[in-house]
């Protein structure tokens, strides 16, 4: 005490002769520091560590003694000491201890980070969910009144086209375009959030079987177009067949919607990239700005206008949101030859019900 208060330390302690008194007193007061000496008359200094361990307290505790071997002094801070100084060398004490302070100062700091950190990523949570709930509710109710509205725009242009002066049938043709347009907006915000609120089940996949699916659903689009799709190698992945299906579908649909003057070709790939899996669809079409890469995956988001390509801007969210359930990501990446390039990865380990991989 004297030595740390020759180095301006403002000390004030307490001395505890047995572990049931040190017990007692780091229970009802709150210390900066411990020095235990390493050979007391009835126990041991250094059985603080086991008591502090017990009582799941994170106070520095520096070792001092007469002698000390060096194994023996490397055993203890393993332990948890944060340090041990000999008797003889008192006057490396004080700058063991600003060293130790300054260690508890950086672990509550980063406990304290880390605790904002979860409490705001739990708030994240909590506010996705709520959102998710209200884009599902207010797409579910907003659909009647909505269909009502529609309908009776086109009973409008079906009994009334010609019958009135032009202006009027052009009003009554934007009507019925934009009663359409809500109609396709709504149900798709309505299939957005449904992905959200559906339960992933991941289980054995085999993607081969997947793309077999998806371009069974796409039969129609893909001989209109006579595009081909080729898949090599595919491997068994842990994920929701359907939601998967899903994936592989829209990224499929997506390289016939936008496919340049030559016939669509779309090549679907795997590599096994510890701990993942990557797969690849890649096309010939028209591609992607690279300034447009990641506004692409937003909902709603075009980069083209609706008389040019139809659609809403759904699909590559959906991709994404679907991805981002398993623990994979998705992103587009550039290529030499004209086109675009979709890859995600999925675990190869499965997830557990709290988000973590699962390893046997």
């Amino acid at each position: 005490m004297a030595t740390l208060r020759k180095d301006s330390f403002e000390v004030c302690g307490d001395v505890a002769q047995t572990p049931e008194e040190f017990t007692s007193r780091i229970q009802s007061t709150n210390y900066d520091l411990i020095l235990a000496d390493y050979n007391l008359p009835e126990w041991r200094g250094t059985e603080a560590l086991d008591i502090l361990c017990r009582e799941n307290l994170d106070i520095p505790l520096i070792v001092v003694t007469g002698y000390l071997g060096e194994e023996k002094a490397v055993d203890y801070i393993k332990q948890g000491a944060t340090d041990c100084v000999l008797k003889d060398r008192l006057a490396r004490l004080p700058a063991s201890v600003r060293r130790a302070l300054e260690e508890k100062r950086l672990r509550d700091q980063r406990r304290q980070s880390e605790e904002e950190l979860a409490q705001k990523i739990a708030e994240l949570a909590r506010s996705n969910e709520e959102l998710e709930q209200f884009a599902y509710v207010a797409s579910h109710d907003l659909q009647e009144p909505l269909r009502m509205i529609a309908n009776y725009t086109q009973l409008l242009a079906e009994r009334y086209r010609g019958k009135l002066d032009e202006q009027a049938d052009k009003y009554i043709s934007y009507s019925v375009d934009g009663a359409m347009r809500m109609q396709a907006l709504i149900h798709d915000l309505l299939k957005f959030s449904r992905v959200g609120k559906a339960q992933v089940e991941p289980r054995t996949t085999e993607c081969r079987a997947v793309v077999e699916q998806a371009v069974k659903n796409l039969r129609a689009a893909i001989q209109e177009s006579g595009a081909v799709v080729n898949w090599n190698g595919l491997p068994v992945v842990m994920a929701d067949p359907a939601q998967l299906t899903q994936v592989f579908q829209n990224l499929i649909a997506n390289a016939i919607k936008f496919h340049g003057a030559e016939t669509p070709v779309i090549q679907i790939d795997a590599e096994k990239k510890e701990p993942d899996w990557v797969l690849t669809v890649s096309d010939n079409g028209i591609g992607i700005p690279v300034e447009s890469q990641e506004d692409i995956f937003v909902i709603f988001r075009r980069l083209h206008t609706r008389t040019e390509y139809p659609g809403n801007g759904i699909g590559l969210s959906i991709c994404k949101k679907i991805i981002e359930r398993h623990g994979g990501r998705i992103w587009t990446e550039a290529q030499a030859k004209p086109g675009c390039c979709f890859k995600f990865t999925l675990p190869i380990e499965p997830l557990s019900k709290n988000g973590q991989e699962t390893h046997a």
